[in-house]
């Protein structure tokens, strides 16, 4: 357990830049437009590797009690409200404003050390940043500059000063036992909605309006005996949509995400059924190789008619995923979450089950004694054998002769079979075939003589003459 140190200030004055410079990472997403930042993000700074402690980034205090600034205050004072040290961090440049003063009385009514952290104090003159918030009381005031990693020895000092020794909260650890699960989606299909019912608790902001989540933010859950890590990621919708820069830097977020992950579960809305934005999140998983799990969100909104409607839709739609399990599910009612668990367990399973080469070997040998490979050009290409080349996905190394000629058609058979044979669902195959080289390819030929020269020549004779 370590001790807690949160964020606080009004937008734009450098928050996650603060959080990028201490926990040396690029985990915030960074803008200059306010606003940017609207989750509580959490890092661990290690600057001083005897006395880490946990650091969270929150969205900027708007002073708005509505929407989506609401929503962002509420997870800023919630971060405060659970900190054992509270940096209130604000602008050298424009100085004290009447929303400093209203976020400072707000935090001096709360039984928490608060420690002011001046930032962007760079080609400014520093003591008269400083003095500009005198008359805030605060004994220390600290200037920084996040953008250029200056005055952050000082900060690191008074920081650990005023901290205890042991915190009370859980920090993301790396345990290689923990399923790494990222839920995938366009925007406004309920991805933070089900995360926060996951968790128990309003981790995550949850709007109806669309692009609400910015970044890709990471949570641990225990259930049932077993550990997860659950990232909720941004929306991701057509290029042809997408505009602002931030939302760019948003979808690169969810691409890694996607990479670090072991199951994606890609939410579709059952009101509107599958989009061709939906498909192209479905290929971002398959490029990625990861396991797949469907998830049809707000099912309990749907009549009768307009569930069928959605079943014939998806069967039509997700042919070229037909190996992905659906579940039905609804995030803000939590129906449905029991069979999503089954099917990531068994999608996970199917991911990183281990093969022997015998095995793997048997199973191309049923392959081709049930279907053998098509004749190419007079030739047949012969599959010898095969072994097991990693995991999620499940990659397998075959070997034989003139595997180039091998047909589309093919590959997907041997896809089929080995889906079949080894009960693998909610991941995809890979196959590498590899050619064996002929040895003696790059042999010279041996000359021929004199006497085999003139035998040649009477051949060839005899049979024109023919």
């Amino acid at each position: 357990m370590l001790p807690l140190v949160a964020l606080v200030g009004r937008p734009n004055v450098g928050k996650s830049t603060l959080f990028n410079a201490l926990t040396r990472s690029r985990d915030a997403l960074v803008h200059d437009a306010p606003g940017v930042t609207r989750d509580r993000n959490y890092g661990v700074c290690r600057l001083d590797p005897e006395r880490p402690f946990v650091l969270v980034d929150t969205g900027g205090i708007a002073g708005q009690e509505e929407g989506l600034a609401g929503a962002t205050a509420k997870q800023s004072r919630a971060a405060a409200e659970e900190a054992d040290l509270v940096l209130f961090v604000v602008d050298g440049r424009e100085g004290a404003s009447a929303l400093d003063d209203a976020i400072l009385a707000w935090l001096r009514k709360r039984d928490r050390p608060v420690l002011l952290v001046v930032n962007k104090i760079d080609g400014i003159d520093v003591q008269t940043a400083l003095n500009d918030f005198a008359r805030y009381g605060f004994r220390d005031r600290i200037g920084v500059s996040s953008s250029h990693r200056t005055g952050l020895d000082a900060l690191l000092a008074d920081v650990l000063a005023r901290l205890p020794e042991q915190g009370e909260t859980q920090v993301l650890d790396d345990d290689p036992k923990r399923m790494r699960v990222a839920f995938i989606g366009r925007p406004n299909v309920g991805k933070s909605t089900l995360v926060n019912r996951l968790l128990g608790e309003e981790r995550m902001i949850a709007s109806e309006v669309p692009g609400t989540t910015r970044d890709s933010i990471a949570a641990d859950l225990e259930r049932d005996g077993r550990k997860y890590r659950l990232v909720d990621t941004a929306g991701i919708r057509r290029k042809s949509k997408v505009e602002e820069a931030v939302e760019k830097f948003s979808i690169v977020k969810t691409l890694q995400a996607i990479e670090e992950c072991q199951v994606a579960v890609v939410m579709l809305d059952a009101g509107e059924g599958v989009t061709e934005q939906d498909a192209s999140v479905l290929g971002a998983v398959l490029d990625a190789g990861r396991a797949l799990v469907v998830a049809v969100n707000k099912w309990d909104g749907q009549s009768d008619y307009q569930r069928g409607q959605v079943e014939a839709l998806l069967g039509r739609k997700l042919a070229f995923v037909a190996w992905a399990e659906n579940v039905r599910i609804s995030a803000k009612h939590g129906s449905g979450l029991r069979e999503l668990f089954r099917a990531i367990h068994r999608a996970h399973a199917s991911a990183t089950k281990v093969f022997s080469t015998s095995e793997v070997t048997r199973a191309v040998e049923a392959a081709c004694e049930a279907n053998p490979p098509p004749v190419v050009r007079g030739h047949v290409p012969k599959l010898r054998f095969a072994h097991p080349g990693g995991e999620n996905p499940p990659t397998f190394v075959v070997h034989g002769t003139r595997l180039k000629s091998l047909s589309a058609t093919y590959q997907r058979y041997l896809e089929n079979f080995f889906r079949k044979r080894f009960k693998l669902v909610g991941t995809p195959i890979r196959f590498v075939f590899k050619e064996t080289e002929n040895p003696y390819k790059d042999k010279p030929k041996n000359p021929l003589t004199e006497r085999q020269v003139a035998k040649k020549r009477r051949l060839m004779k005899h049979v024109k003459r023919k």
